[in-house]
């Protein structure tokens, strides 16, 4: 029996990937931990020929993942600039000021909304990690240590109020019950409110090979699309869509009450562009795993070869797509010694599935491996940047996707980074 659509309920279409058993990607070990067996669980994606909605055939319970979590947004500069832009960019679309409410679904740290806090905006944050909530919470943000759906409606608008600007950066892909997030949502805005979301856009996904973004955490891969129907199944409208660079290519989308304001030319623009890609057709998606499996072949061969050649390599960035990324191509610490991450919280700990022990990123200086993959890829020009003295000495990077190509020294096959 075919698993049904979370969006429209028609029966899903066989997988276009299969990424096999793996260990959730956010599952960090401690030390004292690398004999232990870990749980593995089904990775695979379909196509929804209905609604256009690309997601897991097999799903596992938000509070399994999301109750303590590893993933702290504060720990790059870029991720921390994004936000400071939008929040930037929301307060002068939508005039927000004293007299306004800004809302935040899966809040994290309070990376975003310290923004507005400093700027004299009354926000709210709604996050169900806890270690995260308390981050937050240090940090003066006012948190709601919850997952947001219809149970806490009631509980926001009498605390909090209606708001302006209900905000979701990358929490819309996270939410098995999609259309009744939405429909929360709805009851959580203004009449003239604007929902603002941003996600990872499934074209960028499939046509530069991003297949490492797929983990268990993310339910949904959308296109804008699939975004409309849900919108409108929730009975919200979409009025603009803006493209974005981060994590790979994303979309940040505007949805508000149906006719509340001008729907942008973006919108239709967007659509005919993905219908004209093929992107609302099962077609397109039926070649992916073709790409990903030479992406592995090829990054596979790369590391033992070198290896072969007696070069040592470790890695930098410990994120949740580089988990995926390296039990797929089962890549261990038979190729890898190490890698380094800035986050505290991940250092000392090691990756789940690979075992690979995470270090502080002074590790790649003091031990000076030969090569080191970069498995935080959507942030490769600021690694890079922060690195120049690994380079200057001889270090090499390895950047994976959409194919492995290497970033400095003179040797062969050796390129310098580029847009």
């Amino acid at each position: 029996m075919s698993a049904e659509c979370l969006g429209c309920g028609a029966p899903l279409a066989a997988p276009f990937l299969d990424l096999g058993m793996m260990p959730l990607a956010n599952s960090y070990l401690r030390p004292e931990q690398v004999d232990e067996v870990e749980e593995r669980f089904a990775l695979a994606v379909a196509y929804c020929p209905g609604c256009h909605l690309v997601q897991l055939t097999r799903r596992l319970a938000p509070a399994r993942l999301f109750t303590e979590y590893a993933y702290f947004s504060s720990y790059s500069e870029s991720f921390v600039a994004h936000p400071r832009w939008l929040a930037e960019s929301l307060i002068a679309r939508f005039g927000l000021g004293s007299h306004s409410r800004v809302l935040e679904i899966a809040s994290n740290d309070g990376y975003l909304l310290k923004n507005f806090v400093e700027r004299g905006v009354p926000v709210l944050g709604v996050e169900p990690a806890q270690n995260v909530a308390e981050e937050a919470e240090r940090r003066g943000i006012p948190t709601l240590k919850r997952f947001f759906g219809a149970q806490v409606v009631e509980e926001i608008l009498d605390g909090f109020g209606r708001a302006d600007v209900v905000i979701g950066n990358n929490v819309l892909g996270h939410v098995p019950e999609i259309n009744d997030f939405l429909r929360a949502v709805k009851q959580c805005l203004k009449p003239s409110g604007a929902a603002v979301f941003e996600f990872p856009y499934i074209r960028d996904l499939v046509e530069r090979v991003e297949f490492d973004t797929i983990y268990h955490e993310h339910v949904f891969y959308f296109s804008l699309a699939a975004v409309k129907r849900l919108a409108e199944r929730a009975g919200l409208e979409l009025f603009d869509v803006i493209p974005q660079p981060v994590h790979g290519g994303s979309l940040r989308v505007f949805m508000g009450m149906p006719g509340a304001r001008r729907v942008e030319p973006s919108v239709a623009a967007t659509l005919a562009a993905e219908e004209q890609a093929g992107f609302t057709a099962a077609a397109r998606y039926a070649a992916f795993e073709r790409a990903v499996r030479k992406v592995r072949d090829d990054l596979v061969a790369l590391l033992r070869a070198l290896k072969a050649k007696g070069a040592r390599v470790a890695a930098y960035g410990a994120p949740a797509k580089g988990n995926t990324l390296l039990n797929y191509c089962g890549i261990g610490r038979e190729l890898i010694e190490f890698t380094v991450d800035r986050s505290p919280h991940k250092q000392g700990t090691l990756l789940p599935g690979s075992r690979i022990p995470v270090r502080e990123p002074s590790a790649l200086l003091a031990k000076r491996p030969d090569y080191a993959l970069i498995l935080a890829w959507n942030w490769a020009e600021e690694i890079i940047a922060q690195q120049r003295e690994y380079l200057e000495r001889g270090g090499t990077f390895i950047i994976p996707v959409p194919g492995p190509r290497l970033v400095g020294g003179d040797g062969p096959g050796r390129a310098a980074l580029t847009r």
